[in-house]
Formats: C-alpha cells, structure tokens, sequence
C-alpha cells in the first residue's frame, strides 16, 4: 500500500490520454504506466482517486511559475492548457470524500466514493499565452500596493506570445480548445458531492 501512495504522488507521470477535445473521467487512459496502474489497484481495494489539477494557493501563486516554465521564446511556443484548482477547494473536496465514510454517507461514499476515479478542477481551462500576456505588469494588485517592482521579463513574454500569435494565425486570446490540446471536463466531480468551486479564476 505504501508503494501505491508513493507512486499516486509522483507528479511525473500523466495517465490521461491527450488525444479528444475534453477528457473526462471516461476517457481512456495510458493503463500501463506507474501511476495508472497504482491508482486501477487502489480502486480495486475500494479507495478513491482524486486525480487534481495544479495546485494554487497563496504561497503557489501560477504568476511564479512563468519564470520557470516559460523562459525562451520556444518553451512559450510549446505552452497550451493549464488546469488548476486552489488548495481551499481541495480541501473541500477531501472532506466531502471523507464525509462519504460517516454513519449518513454511505450511500453516497457507495455511489461516489469508492472504487471512484475522479478528475477536479477550478472548472476552467486556461491558455498559457493569454495568463503570460495578463501577467505582463509582473505584480498583482496586492503586490503593486506594497510598491513591488515591474521587471522586464513579464513584458518580454508577453512580446513573445503576440509575435507567436502573428505566426500562427491566432487572432484573439484565449485561443480555441482545439489549439489548447488537453482539455479537462471535470463537471461530473462537483455534482456528484453537490459542491461548486469557491476559487475559480486564477488571476
């Protein structure tokens, strides 16, 4: 069991597959690889997967991460979708999994719980391009307050994303779910626990 958790942890590997428009908790998946396989066997035993998207929360703000996952001209070429969820609605939704376990929830830990693979996110699908060129001031309005500083680098990508857009014929921002490649559809996750996302929207 303890190898199981491990590999559920390791965010290296991805299970799903990226070949449809939207994927779903439906979709087929790379069975074969560590974390599938971890995950199908929990599953068998009656556990529950949550499979989340890029966790955000005040001290995981996505604005950070540009520097790192975005650097080069190119490395922006190659961004599409990012998915996300903040680490207040994640803890909403361990509860409401947790819930399903109480004397009053086994009906719906039967339903929804276990042997349950579930995908959650914010419910948005975001475009790389269009968050790089809305970071482009490099401060959010909390930052700005306290007299942070803009520095190039943001207004560089964003030079790089409107040039990207000129070559590959894109004309407006965000771009079309097709352009963006993997797109998570993970409406079936909040109705099920009858719960919505109280922090959607990355800014």
């Amino acid at each position: 069991m303890t190898e199981i958790v491990r590999l559920l942890l390791d965010k290296g590997a991805d299970v799903n597959d990226r070949g449809g428009r939207y994927e779903t908790i439906h979709s087929p998946y790379a069975t074969t690889n560590p974390r599938a396989l971890a995950e199908d066997e929990l599953r068998s035993l009656g556990g529950c997967v949550l499979n989340l998207a890029g966790l955000w929360g005040p001290s995981r703000m996505p604005r950070n991460w540009a520097a790192r996952v975005a650097p080069t001209r190119e490395a922006v070429r190659d961004k599409r979708s990012l998915h996300l969820v903040h680490g207040e609605d994640v803890a909403r939704v361990v509860v409401a999994v947790v819930d399903g376990w109480g004397e009053d929830g086994d009906t719906k830990w039967e339903v929804s719980g276990r042997g349950q693979r579930w995908l959650v996110t914010d419910g948005f699908v975001y475009d790389w391009w269009a968050l790089l060129v809305g970071w482009a001031d490099g401060v959010d309005e909390k930052e700005k307050e306290k007299g942070a500083v803009v520095t190039s680098e943001q207004q560089q990508r964003a030079g790089w994303v409107f040039e990207l857009m000129r070559e590959e014929g894109v004309r407006a921002l965000p771009r079309s779910m097709e352009a963006l490649g993997r797109c998570y559809d993970t409406r079936e996750f909040w109705e099920a626990f009858g719960l919505v996302p109280l922090k959607g929207r990355v800014c």
